[in-house]
């Protein structure tokens, strides 16, 4: 971990990896629960307008965890539930990857979720 991850990345949240889907289209599950320290921000939610709704981020969470893909769900706090819609996790949306600009031992990521 970063100097600056050491300080900074003090909350804790739970990802679930999405394990794919069959070739009929079938959502094969998701692994058991993965905590991973992190920082976050609330967003915003979905946005009705005159042409239906829009879909803009909710919440967004920084850490050093690579892993993290489109399709995936996450919680702020802590889970043991094996279930992430029933542990009322929100879907990854988005993982956009950060340089460590300091010391050059993980990278960042700012995992994006979506209402």
């Amino acid at each position: 971990m970063s100097s600056v991850a050491n300080w900074s990345y003090t909350a804790t949240a739970t990802v679930w990896k999405t394990l794919g889907y069959s070739e009929s289209g079938d959502n094969l599950g998701y692994s058991a629960p993965i905590p991973i320290l992190c920082d976050y921000e609330g967003g915003l939610s979905k946005r009705i307008g005159s042409i239906g709704a829009e879909i803009v981020a909710k919440n967004t969470i920084w850490t050093e965890y690579a892993d993290a893909v489109t399709g995936d769900y996450i919680l702020i706090g802590v889970s043991a539930d094996p279930d992430p819609l029933n542990a009322g996790a929100d879907e990854v949306m988005q993982v956009i990857r950060y340089a460590d600009t300091f010391d050059r031992i993980a990278d960042d990521f700012a995992i994006i979720t979506g209402v």
